[in-house]
C-alpha cells in the first residue's frame, strides 16, 4: 500500500471541443487515477475516452513491471479476457447477417455428437442460447476445469456433458465461458478458418488494431506486455505466470491496448464505420445489442441503473436515463473494462495488472457520472473501506490457517492419503508424499499443484503454487481408516463450488 507510483509520460490528446468536457473530466481526472492507484496498489493502468468520434483522453499510468519499471503507455498489452466476447458475438451475428449460419441454428446441426447434461436441451440449444448464458448452469461452472488446462477445444465441448445444471434451461443467467467456446467453434465449420483467424481478418485487421493478439500463447515474449500481479492471498503483490486459455479463445483469449481498443469503440459509436469506412453492418451491431437474457429488473442501490440484460457478449444497462453497453474482462492478474454509451457517443477502456481490486470498475462508473450528470460522489473512496475491511479479514484467516501449522500428525499414515483421486468433469488428480507433507498434482493442467501441511483436526492447509489460485482448508474424507475422497476448492475469481474427488 506504499508503493510509490510515478505518472509516467504519455500520450494525453484533448480535441478542439475539449472545453466542453465535463470539469472532472479536465480537472480532476488525473489524480483521480493516480490516488485510486496508490490506494488500490494498481502497478499499471491504461485508459482511453472517446466522445463524439474524438479522442478525448488515451494515456499510460504506473508501471507495467514493478522490476524493471517499465511504463506503461498507450500501447501497453493487457489480456482483456472477457472483452474478448464481443467479438465472438459480432462475428458470428456477421455471418448470420451474410446467411452463413443463422443464430437460431442448433449446436447439433454442426456438431452432431455434441451433448450437454440434459438430454432435451442437447436437442434445442441454439448459438443465440450459448451466447446469451442461459444454459441453465452455475456462474463460472467447470471453469477450473478449463482455465489454463493441456485439454484442448474439443475436449472442453465433450466434457460439457457433465456440467449439471442447477436452473432450467432457458429460466436464468449463469456466466458461461465454454458456452462462449461452443459458439466460437461453428466459426471454423462455416467459414473455413479457426476463430482466431476469422475474427481477425474480418474485425481487428480492418479496424486497424495493429498491436492486438487473438490468442494470447507467448504473451511474455510480446513486446511491451504488462506482467500480472495479485495480492489476494497476500499481503503484497505476487507477479503472475501468463494464463494460457487459448483452448476458451472465443470466450477470453485477446490480448490489446487501448490504443487499439479507441477503434473499436470509434467503430461501436459510428455505426459500424471507421475513419469513414463501413467495417461492419449497422444492423450486425444491432444484433449484438439485442437482449437476449434477462439479468435483473431491480434498480442497484450503488448506480443509477434498473435494469441488467445481456446480448451476444456484451451487458445492457440504462445508467441515469442512458443504454449503456458494458462488459468487464479477468485473467489471472488482469481486470479490464469496455463500456460504450451510444446516445452520448461516448466510449470508455480501461486495462489494468492487479486482480485483486475494483478500482478499475470504480473509475468507469466516475467518468459515466460526470459525462451522464449523476452528482459527484467519490466512489473509489466509499468502496476501498469495505474493501480493505473484507481483505484483512481474509488475510487473517489466511494466518490463522498457517498458525495451524505446528508439527500435528494427522490420524493416518501419509501413505494413507496416497493415490489417484477422481472427479467425472475434472478428471485425475495425483497425491504423493513430499518429505513430512502432502503434493496434488493436476496432470491436466500445465505446471499446477499444492502442497498439504497437517494442521490439527482432520483439516490441512492446501497452498497452490499458482499464487492466484488461493490457500485454503482441505479434509479427506474417510470410511473407517481408509481415506475415500476429498474436496478441493480454488480461487473464487475462478470458480465458486468445490470439487469433489473420489479415491480410487
Amino acid at each position: 500500500m506504499k508503493k510509490t507510483f510515478i505518472l509516467l509520460f504519455a500520450t494525453l490528446i484533448y480535441s478542439s471541443f475539449s472545453f466542453a468536457q465535463p470539469s472532472f473530466i479536465k480537472d480532476s481526472l488525473d489524480s483521480y487515477i493516480t490516488q485510486g492507484m496508490k490506494d488500490w496498489n494498481i502497478p499499471g493502468l491504461a485508459i482511453a475516452i472517446v466522445k463524439d468520434g474524438q479522442v478525448v483522453m488515451m494515456k499510460g499510468y504506473g508501471v507495467r513491471d514493478l522490476e524493471t519499471k517499465e511504463p506503461v503507455d498507450e500501447n501497453t498489452l493487457f489480456m482483456i479476457a472477457s472483452n474478448s466476447k464481443l467479438f465472438t458475438g459480432t462475428a458470428l451475428a456477421q455471418l448470420d447477417y451474410n446467411k452463413k449460419l443463422s443464430l437460431d441454428d442448433k449446436i447439433t446441426k454442426y456438431f452432431p455428437d455434441y451433448r450437454v447434461y440434459d438430454s432435451c436441451t442437447t436437442q434445442l440449444v441454439t448459438i443465440k442460447d450459448m451466447l446469451g448464458h442461459h444454459l441453465g448452469t452455475k456462474t463460472f461452472q467447470g471453469d477450473f476445469t478449463w482455465w489454463n488446462s493441456n485439454l484442448s477445444r474439443n475436449e472442453i465441448m465433450y466434457k460439457m456433458r457433465y456440467l449439471k445444471p442447477n436452473q432450467n434451461f432457458r429460466a436464468s443467467y449463469g456466466y458461461c465461458n465454454s458456452c462462449f467456446l461452443t459458439a466460437g467453434e461453428i466459426i471454423p465449420k462455416v467459414t473455413g478458418k479457426p476463430w482466431e483467424v476469422y475474427v481477425y481478418d474480418s474485425i481487428v485487421e480492418p479496424l486497424q488494431m495493429t498491436h492486438t493478439h487473438t490468442l494470447g500463447q507467448g504473451m511474455s515474449q510480446m513486446p511491451d506486455a504488462a506482467t500480472p500481479y495479485t495480492n489476494t492471498f497476500s499481503q503484497v503483490l505476487k507477479p503472475l505466470p501468463y494464463d494460457n486459455v487459448d483452448n476458451l479463445a472465443p470466450a477470453g483469449s485477446m490480448v490489446s491496448c487501448v490504443n487499439d481498443l479507441k477503434n473499436w469503440l470509434l467503430m461501436q459509436l459510428d455505426s459500424g464505420r471507421y475513419n469513414g469506412k463501413q467495417i461492419l453492418k449497422w444492423p450486425v451491431l444491432q444484433k449484438t445489442r439485442d437482449a437476449n437474457t434477462i439479468i435483473s429488473t431491480r434498480k442497484n442501490l450503488f448506480i443509477p441503473t434498473h435494469f441488467s440484460a445481456y446480448g451476444l457478449g456484451v451487458f445492457i444497462k440504462d445508467y441515469n436515463g442512458k443504454e449503456l453497453y458494458e462488459h468487464t474482462g479477468g485473467a489471472d492478474g488482469f481486470v479490464t473494462s469496455v463500456c460504450f454509451v451510444p446516445e452520448e457517443k461516448l466510449g470508455i477502456t480501461i486495462l489494468t495488472n492487479n486482480d485483486n481490486q475494483s478500482f478499475f470498475e470504480l473509475l468507469r462508473y466516475q467518468i459515466l457520472d460526470a459525462y451522464l450528470g449523476v452528482p459527484y460522489t467519490n466512489r473509489s473512496k466509499v468502496v476501498l473501506k469495505i474493501f480493505n475491511e473484507e481483505r484483512q479479514k481474509n488475510l487473517d484467516s489466511i494466518n490463522a490457517l498457517k498458525a495451524r501449522v505446528n508439527g500435528n500428525r494427522p490420524p493416518l499414515p501419509l501413505s494413507a492419503y496416497t493415490g489417484n483421486y477422481e472427479n467425472q468433469l475434472f478428471g485425475k488428480i495425483k497425491i504423493t508424499i513430499d518429505k513430512d507433507n502432502l503434493k496434488i498434482t493436476f496432470p491436466d493442467h500445465r505446471n499446477l499443484a499444492a502442497t498439504l501441511q497437517y494442521m490439527d483436526n482432520g483439516q490441512w492447509l492446501m497452498t497452490y503454487n499458482h499464487p492466484a489460485f488461493g490457500i485454503f482448508p482441505l479434509t479427506f474424507k474417510t470410511e473407517g481408516n481408509k481415506v475415500v475422497a476429498t474436496d478441493v476448492k480454488v480461487n473464487d475469481f475462478l470458480e465458486y463450488d468445490p470439487y469433489t474427488f473420489v479415491k480410487e
